[in-house]
């Protein structure tokens, strides 16, 4: 039986990162905003009896780059199919781009079958971290003076440009901040930190060398007293495990990051946290 799948509104984008709260991905508290900017068409619903059946994302980034992500069921209506047609309706909008998802690990035979090769695992690193922040001026709060060139840094991170993602997500609020390392006048590296359901993420953190990611690490943590704090590394950069390990944070979690196309030649040594397992 097929049900009509309709493109979710700003509201329902809510509902869906709730849901995601419930199966455990703890997204930040004010995620929404940012995940609309990056594309207002790239969420899908599907109703049963008058509720909210399933959801699932496909954040176009640009012609040549989607992120696939919120592939959820509701509990009462799993095992109907309707995951399987909100799978097959997001891939058919993501044309010819190259699709990358962050799955969870059993998952990874069904995305396999759909074209989806793995590129690397991502391991959420988690825990409670005594830093003390770093002395100097060079660390500096992101401002609306920095945007156009951490824009551009960024974009050596991604397989696309995010200039409407980047706006909301580097805004200052009560539970972000973002912080840059500038040498010189260039970017060394930068990172955000948030309040999540459950203590705080960082993310991105992105950075020339581990000296800078330690820098801007520390700078961000430093701010949280006594909450978990939670950074997710791709697996193959041994930097990022290393200062995960010297703040004493525990793997707690891991997905297999995959791509449907090219798979896109990431610098990973040079990635200390990714953005969001829901937009990559």
């Amino acid at each position: 039986m097929h049900h009509e799948i309709r493109h979710a509104s700003r509201h329902e984008l809510d509902a869906i990162i709730d849901w995601a709260a419930r199966e455990g991905w703890n997204p930040g508290l004010d995620d929404a905003a940012a995940f609309w900017a990056a594309d207002p068409e790239g969420y899908w619903v599907t109703e049963r009896e008058d509720k909210l059946a399933a959801a699932i994302s496909l954040v176009r980034y640009d012609e040549n780059y989607a992120f696939l992500g919120f592939y959820i069921t509701a509990p009462d209506f799993r095992r109907q199919g309707i995951g399987g047609q909100m799978w097959q309706h997001a891939l058919a909008a993501a044309g010819q781009r190259i699709v990358g998802l962050d799955g969870v690990v059993a998952e990874q035979e069904n995305y396999r079958q759909s074209g989806f090769v793995l590129a690397h695992a991502n391991i959420r690193y988690g825990g409670i971290v005594d830093a003390v922040e770093p002395p100097g001026t060079d660390l500096v709060e992101v401002a609306p003076i920095h945007m156009p060139m951490l824009i551009d840094y960024d974009r050596r991170f991604m397989p696309a440009r995010r200039d409407t993602f980047l706006t909301e997500w580097l805004r200052p609020g009560r539970t972000r901040r973002s912080v840059v390392l500038l040498r010189d006048g260039a970017i060394a590296g930068y990172g955000t930190l948030r309040a999540c359901r459950q203590g705080y993420r960082i993310g991105p953190l992105f950075s020339e060398s581990e000296t800078a990611a330690d820098l801007v690490f520390r700078k961000l943590a430093a701010t949280v007293k006594g909450e978990e704090i939670h950074l997710d590394i791709p697996e193959p950069n041994a930097s990022a495990r290393a200062l995960c390990e010297r703040y004493n944070m525990k793997p707690v979690f891991e997905t297999a990051r995959m791509y449907r196309g090219v798979v896109p030649d990431l610098p990973l040594a040079r990635i200390y946290g990714i953005t969001t397992f829901e937009l990559g």
